[in-house]
């Protein structure tokens, strides 16, 4: 029969052992985990896409014609003219209002526009794509309105009408 003393000297080495193997098993793991996340980052290439410029766009609604032209009570095409400047073609996907709409500088009377903006649903259809470093007028069918609250000092005017686009590649 053995004695207390040696009884407890052999778990003490049991635990001790297995401290020692549950170290290693650790360290290899972490050893492991190491060289993984090490070499994960290296490597050479070369990225395929260039970063994307912003599309500048004007919108205005022109008033050189009666098929054009914005009447009290009346609605028109909004134009966009939209400039690409990215070595690749973009597709203008929505457009929204951005801003208060003001009238050109030759009707400084007209105050207050009673103009509004109806942008078009989200994606535009039909789609429309600007070629690269190109610039193209893209016509918003019936996009403005005029109530009837506008001043005559707005007659004949051209209104600059802010929006924001959004281009995908």
């Amino acid at each position: 029969m053995q004695s207390t003393r040696s009884m407890l000297r052999g778990t003490r080495v049991a635990g001790t052992a297995s401290a020692a193997t549950a170290a290693l098993c650790l360290l290899a793991g972490g050893g492991t985990a190491y060289a993984y996340w090490a070499t994960t980052g290296t490597g050479s290439g070369a990225a395929a896409a260039a970063p994307m410029q912003t599309v500048a766009v004007d919108a205005f609604v022109a008033g050189d014609s009666n098929r054009t032209s914005l009447v009290p009570g009346g609605s028109a095409d909004v134009i966009l003219r939209a400039s690409n400047p990215n070595a690749f073609a973009v597709q203008l996907y929505s457009v929204a209002s951005s801003g208060a709409i003001t009238a050109d500088a030759a009707h400084s009377g007209c105050t207050t526009t009673g103009v509004s903006f109806t942008a078009p649903a989200a994606p535009l259809a039909p789609a429309v794509t600007i070629p690269a470093n190109s610039s193209l007028l893209v016509t918003l069918p019936g996009a403005a309105g005029m109530s009837a609250q506008s001043q005559s000092a707005c007659q004949g005017a051209t209104f600059k009408i802010p929006v924001t686009v959004e281009a995908r590649r």
